[in-house]
């Protein structure tokens, strides 16, 4: 969504952008008003001062806005929308084609405060292996075994999770490996900007190191969910885990089980040496 803040702010459009995740890399996108969340308490009252409100989807963060504002646009059937295109490039056509920015594109200005050093540390593969949900993720004893893989070929694998899930993953430090403790988003953004690579599951970190300009290796469950969700910036490589299932119940179940360390190691190496 911050491409569109980010063409219409090009555009000398006033916008302010409400969001968690957003507002903690404040820092990170100058010259575009960011807040926290807005709640329910007061919706209306708070939009009335926008002329346009635009939300991803239909029903949230906040369900029946055509309620509350005048002017609501949702972003759902772009989502949905039958196209090879990714979610960056769909978004770029919606600010051309819909808002009338005729020199859109599908920055959505991410910039690095000074003092950071992009892929300072070309061998730190950064491995995310949680997601929004459970059916998102590869295996975790996979993950492990493609860590030590990537640490016997030179690598410096090193494992990021939010706060609340580091419990979780700290047993991989027994196997010589690194378990980072972040806290913050605005220190994962920093700690992602100065790595050499990432890898990961469909979640909103892959699409953060692509903002960055990290190469992005992201695991899909599904080839249409691949298509809409990849992360579009940078350069990056996607792996479908479940190419010869052949219904969506089983593509969602088994594709987790279908990629092998194997697989996603060369994968990584075709990357490699693509960004080469």
């Amino acid at each position: 969504m911050m491409t569109i803040a980010r063409n219409l702010c090009l555009e000398r459009i006033a916008v302010t952008v409400f969001g968690r995740h957003a507002s903690a890399l404040h820092g990170w996108f100058p010259g575009v008003d960011i807040r926290a969340d807005l709640g329910e308490a007061g919706l209306a009252d708070n939009l009335a001062r926008f002329d346009l409100v635009i939300q991803m989807h239909s029903d949230r963060p906040f369900d029946g806005l055509h309620r509350l504002h005048p002017r609501v646009v949702l972003l759902d059937r772009v989502c949905r929308a039958r196209s090879p295109d990714s979610m960056a490039v769909r978004l770029t056509r919606f600010c051309r084609d819909e808002l009338n920015l005729t020199n859109a594109d599908k920055s959505n200005g991410i910039t690095a405060p000074a003092g950071l050093v992009h892929r300072r540390h070309p061998l730190r593969v950064a491995i995310h292996p949680t997601a929004s949900t459970i059916d998102k993720c590869w295996l975790a004893s996979r993950y492990v075994r493609l860590a030590v893989t990537l640490r016997d070929r030179g690598f410096d694998p090193q494992f990021v999770v939010a706060p609340e899930e580091r419990d979780d993953w700290t047993h991989v430090e027994r196997l010589g490996l690194t378990s980072v403790s972040l806290g913050s988003l605005d220190n994962v953004a920093a700690w992602l900007f100065e790595s050499g690579w990432f890898i990961g599951n469909d979640s909103g970190i892959g699409h953060l190191a692509s903002s960055l300009q990290i190469p992005t290796l992201s695991l899909f469950m599904r080839r249409g969910l691949a298509h809409t969700w990849r992360p579009g910036w940078g350069a990056g490589q996607v792996l479908i885990g479940s190419t010869y299932l052949p219904t969506g119940r089983l593509k969602e179940r088994y594709w987790k089980y279908m990629l092998s360390v194997g697989k996603v190691a060369r994968a990584f190496e075709q990357l490699r040496a693509s960004f080469a």
